[in-house]
């Protein structure tokens, strides 16, 4: 199911369809105006103004013309600017304080006038500045305009078509995962903004670190007392200088982030509302086919695989008398994992309904993620040239990112024990971090120790992790259902969900309900799993054999799931869903939750053909209508009228 909001945003623009194209105009002029588009991000809003093309709730053409006739007239706009006011705009903040704001743009177009009108549309970083340029060199305005035209249609169309394509898979993504799936964006999008933030952090200080180095010892001058700290991490005779700045500045900025959230959960005595929040919305996206793939990834921050990393790192650095280094690690590792500990006992943190014993804040398998990667970041960073010692930190937030998702989705820990996590394991790396810069000299050949930290890693998450998966899912089965009906309040009314009712509620073995329906010619499909994913992209595969794709009922999935073909037919089959029932009954009998639907074969952006629901029918057939007298008292049903 969507969310309210979601349903909201597809019921307002169905009813104002011309607001909705004026509002794909206001995104694509402010994304083209000069300064403004520096800020907006376009390439977001525009996947999702696709995704609706996509899924009908908006015209195609109608939203390019929008789209391309917004940044047609923003593109104007900057070019009447910069031939207005002309090189006098280089006195203008933000371009005064900023010069390479519109240097980077007068080096593409005096490149090729015309052909740097055409790249800028598509370079976010210059496509705000280079209409601007063009006035500014009195480019003649009937040339401009006949390239900025053709840009600008092109960039529309390029820019919705990727949304467009997966509007028009939504339907498929929504069967296999619902919400999920825009989790699933929502973590790509979060790693990407820590990748830029990281990158460009970077390089900022990169930039400036002579003038940050020059302030911070002009600042320990005016502060003796606390300049002589800061004069002990600095010394711009060092070439650790630099990095030990950029440490210091995040240690500041992760010890600040971690009082304030340590003081929020004082303060509140327990989880806060945004953890129920989360972990609500992350159990509303339990499936099937994901749960094995976030237990996959729950297991990478398992002991036995950051150890295999660890230990095959730990080892190379004492035989080659890497003293300092395995020294520093090895109280990273142990200091980490004892504070962690220590950590869990003494806040007692109420658990989430699905977390087991030994989950707590914060958490343990995030914390070590962050400690020991981020400790072989810190290790390996300064032996690598230039913007390449990014890498190991860009790499240390990905692995952190996918555990901690993984253990949320799973609902092993509240948000806070992540976020937490993440906070501690980052501010006591960057102290021993710190600790190791200022005394270590030495330099090693970085290549061998890198090959042979990742490569454990992943030959023991290749390995291990498969193995201990199923453990894994079992450990965050969801808890049985606290909700107890009695038998006769049960007959009388059914489960009362609000929402569409089941279509049959049953009390009893399931199994003996498989009988009576395999009699009928109902036939049992086994789970299905991510080794079946080829059979629905062969084509040969005959209908018969596509699997149906599964779906879970309050984070369960089907105990039993029957199928059988449509008589007139191969596109068409009737399937039956049975979960366990979001409740249970006094007397001790297990209750069962059945869906009835029809399916149709659908063959989506011509990869793939799936079984899509259809629209539900107004009575159930009679086979099923009739199960409370075929099952001769062996099973008690409740049947709910369409």
């Amino acid at each position: 199911m969507h969310g309210a909001w979601f349903d909201n945003l597809l019921a307002w623009i169905g009813a104002h369809p011309v607001a909705a194209g004026a509002l794909v105009f206001l995104i694509a002029f402010c994304d083209a105006l000069i300064i403004l588009g520096a800020i907006v991000p376009a390439l977001p809003l525009m996947i999702a103004i696709g995704v609706l093309i996509g899924m009908d709730q908006i015209a195609g053409p109608y939203a390019v013309l929008c789209a391309a006739a917004g940044a047609f007239c923003a593109d104007g706009l900057s070019y009447w600017v910069g031939r207005r006011w002309g090189d006098d705009l280089r006195g203008v903040w933000p371009f005064r304080r900023y010069p390479g704001l519109l240097e980077r743009g007068e080096t593409l177009f005096r490149r090729n006038a015309n052909k740097s009108l055409l790249i800028a549309r598509y370079v976010g970083a210059v496509r705000p500045f280079v209409p601007a340029i063009a006035g500014m060199s009195r480019m003649p305005l009937s040339r401009y305009l006949r390239i900025s035209g053709f840009a600008c249609l092109s960039w529309a169309v390029l820019f919705l078509l990727p949304g467009w394509a997966l509007g028009e898979a939504y339907e498929a993504v929504a069967a296999v995962a619902d919400k999920l799936a825009l989790a699933l964006l929502g973590l790509v999008a979060v790693l990407a903004l820590v990748w830029a933030l990281v990158l460009y952090t970077w390089r900022w200080f990169a930039r400036n670190a002579d003038g940050l180095l020059a302030r911070a010892l002009r600042w320990s001058q005016t502060h003796p007392r606390l300049g002589r700290v800061v004069r002990s991490v600095i010394d711009p005779a060092r070439r650790e200088s630099v990095s030990l700045l950029l440490l210091a500045c995040c240690l500041f900025g992760f010890a600040w982030a971690w009082a304030w959230l340590s003081g929020s959960l004082l303060a509140s005595g327990g989880p806060l509302r945004i953890d129920h929040e989360v972990f609500a919305f992350m159990r509303a996206l339990r499936n099937p086919l994901a749960d094995r793939t976030m237990a996959t990834l729950a297991a990478l921050g398992s002991a036995p695989v950051l150890g295999s990393a660890f230990g095959g790192a730990m080892l190379w650095l004492l035989w080659r008398r890497r003293w300092k280094a395995a020294l520093h690690w090895g109280v990273a590792v142990a200091v980490g994992l004892g504070l962690t500990e220590a950590l869990a006992a003494v806040v007692h943190m109420p658990r989430p309904p699905t977390a087991a014993a030994g989950f707590g804040f914060p958490s343990i398998a995030v914390t070590m993620t962050t400690v020991v990667f981020g400790f072989f970041a810190v290790l390996i960073a300064r032996e690598l040239p230039g913007r390449q010692r990014v890498w190991p930190y860009l790499l240390t937030g990905v692995a952190t990112a996918l555990v901690g998702f993984a253990r949320l989705y799973l609902g092993a820990h509240w948000l806070t024990d992540i976020v937490g996590g993440v906070l501690l394991g980052a501010i006591w790396v960057l102290l021993i971090g710190i600790a190791y810069r200022r005394h270590s000299e030495r330099s090693f050949w970085m290549p061998p120790l890198g090959w042979i930290f990742y490569g454990c890693f992943l030959l023991a998450a290749f390995w291990y992790v498969p193995r201990i998966t199923p453990a894994v899912l079992a450990t965050f089965e969801p808890p049985e259902p606290t909700r107890v009906l009695a038998d006769a309040q049960w007959q009388a009314q059914g489960l009362e969900q609000g929402r569409r009712p089941f279509d049959l509620e049953i009390a009893g073995d399931p199994a003996l309900l498989q009988g009576l329906l395999e009699a009928r010619g109902w036939k049992v499909q086994v789970p299905m799993d991510w080794s079946d994913a080829p059979e629905l992209l062969d084509e040969d595969t005959p209908p018969t054999q596509r699997p149906v794709l599964p779906v879970a009922l309050e984070a369960r999935p089907e105990r039993l799931l029957l199928r059988r073909a449509v008589a007139g037919g191969d596109d068409r089959i009737e399937v039956l869903r049975v979960w366990p029932a979001p409740a249970r009954l006094d007397g001790g009998a297990p209750l069962w939750a059945v869906r009835y639907e029809t399916l149709h074969l659908r063959r989506l952006l011509r990869l793939a053909s799936l079984w899509m629901p259809e629209p539900p029918a107004h009575a159930l057939p009679a086979d099923l209508a009739n199960l409370p007298d075929a099952s001769q008292g062996r099973l008690r049903v409740v049947a709910h009228p369409r």
